[in-house]
């Protein structure tokens, strides 16, 4: 859990005032993200006993005709530049990119802890105000995370706290559009309520006029992606669209169908990126989004483009191209990409400006989620070492002070450590040829082997590498699978 330094205070630390405008959005706000979090728990534990996700009723969310209408500023979103908040460098390189929109992330691809978090905020709101004709979205943390120490004794709810403070220094004056925030992790159509009222309750609490605050949610929760329909109207008054977030979705996908040996899931990078499961939700989504007004976005190409390596580079951009010609003809809006250079091919690939006159022809209307992943990829020895080899670099770059981290040609953050850890749980819990004799003994080749690789590494490197090491297989060992 993210704590504030010793002696932290609300007014003295953040800003004159912030204790008043604070503390009444803690006390309505927080103990209901709590119990919603305790939803999440109740639910995924009623998966694993057999009652899986499935569409709601029918309802006024499904069966009236109600329309979001899409402001002109965000009327273009073909490629969406997402990168750590916590990187100005970064952040300026990702303005300058052309993009029509900007996520500047306070969550997955950052480290959570006070520093980077801070760090991360400011960045954000120079960004802001800087002189650009780019949409700059800011995804604050999600429903499931606390903040702590910055209220005496008890945590309060992390994306109140920063949504709260983001609002509180914002100078509405200075900004060329509405402040539009993405919002991560939901896992039900209800969480949509509390982001409403917590945007009505930071309005009023400002003055500022209705619709000075817009959003976009992901969806990246297998259990939401039945009540999309329901989340977008229960959000309805400032949500503009949604984007399926593909790596924590698989995640979830995962977790919601940990004790099924059929969705023993392939080696990660041989699933193929239009495989049925991740398909379906390709093109319900745009249906959806459609059907109402709002826009529908697409995920991230983890292959990431080189400037050292052409082969590389050559084939980063052609995967990019083959992913987002995809998601267009799925009727997708846009997509995400996380490096300048793949700009132009993303948004060469999207019809300008959107696709929202479009609606596919699905077949069924309610389209089953759960296709078994038979057939596909390799699912190999190899593979379950090379991720053990990953959770391992990866959790190093946590510790070192990096929540996004290139290994191997591909970006890795949160949501793609969150798959290899199920990954491999999985291949533990349905033994095959691909499960090695002893997770322990694995995880020690695998280290000696990162170890041995590294030239001639100093005492700390190499005991930052055996406590990242440690910590994830203690998260395997856990259970330790939810996204914080």
């Amino acid at each position: 859990m993210n704590v504030a330094p010793a002696g932290f205070t609300l007014d003295g630390s953040i800003a004159k005032g912030f204790t008043e405008f604070f503390l009444p959005l803690h006390k309505r706000f927080t103990p209901e993200a709590q119990r919603l979090t305790r939803e999440r728990a109740e639910r995924l534990a009623r998966a694993h006993a057999g009652e899986l996700p499935s569409y709601p009723a029918q309802s006024q969310a499904s069966e009236s005709a109600w329309r979001i209408k899409l402001p002109i500023w965000c009327a273009d979103q073909r490629n969406q530049m997402t990168g750590p908040a916590d990187d100005a460098e970064l952040c300026a390189k990702l303005l300058r990119s052309g993009a029509p929109g900007v996520m500047l992330d306070l969550e997955d691809s950052i480290v959570n802890t006070w520093e980077h978090l801070m760090t991360a905020h400011r960045n954000a709101l120079d960004a802001l105000y800087a002189a650009s004709g780019t949409v700059v979205w800011t995804r604050v943390r999600g429903l499931h995370l606390s903040q702590a120490g910055i209220i005496s004794h008890v945590p309060a709810s992390a994306p109140l706290f920063d949504l709260a403070l983001l609002v509180f220094r914002c100078d509405y004056s200075r900004l060329t559009h509405p402040l539009c925030i993405y919002i991560p992790k939901s896992e039900s159509a209800q969480e949509a309520l509390w982001w409403s009222a917590v945007f009505d309750a930071l309005i009023e609490a400002k003055g500022w006029p209705r619709g000075s605050i817009r959003a976009m949610a992901l969806v990246e929760s297998h259990p939401l992606a039945f009540e999309m329909e329901e989340f977008l109207f229960n959000l309805r008054e400032y949500i503009l669209g949604l984007n399926l977030g593909r790596w924590d979705y698989m995640a979830s996908l995962i977790h919601y169908n940990l004790c099924d040996p059929a969705w023993l899931l392939p080696d990660r990078n041989t699933i193929p990126f239009d495989v049925a499961f991740f398909q379906r939700v390709r093109e319900l989504l745009p249906e959806i989004a459609h059907k109402h007004g709002a826009l529908a976005i697409g995920g991230m190409t983890a292959l990431y483009p080189s400037r050292t390596d052409p082969q590389l580079n050559a084939r980063a951009l052609a995967v990019l191209e083959r992913d987002k010609r995809n998601e267009a003809d799925c009727l997708m809006d846009g997509a995400w990409t996380g490096h300048p250079d793949q700009n132009a091919i993303a948004v060469a690939q999207f019809p300008y400006p959107n696709q929202l006159e479009k609606r596919p022809a699905l077949a069924p209307a309610r389209p089953d989620l759960r296709p078994p992943p038979a057939g596909i990829g390799a699912t190999t020895l190899d593979g379950t070492r090379a991720a053990i080899r990953t959770v391992i670099r990866y959790r190093n770059g946590v510790l070192e002070g990096r929540g996004a981290s290139l290994l191997d040609g591909y970006m890795e953050d949160l949501a793609t450590d969150r798959i290899y850890r199920l990954m491999i749980a999985q291949r533990m819990r349905f033994p095959g040829e691909y499960t090695p004799p002893s997770l322990s003994a694995a995880f020690d080749d695998e280290l000696a082997r990162i170890l041995s690789e590294l030239p001639d590494p100093p005492p700390a490197t190499a005991d930052r590498y055996r406590r990242a090491r440690q910590i994830s297989e203690a998260m395997i060992g856990s259970g330790g699978f939810d996204p914080t």
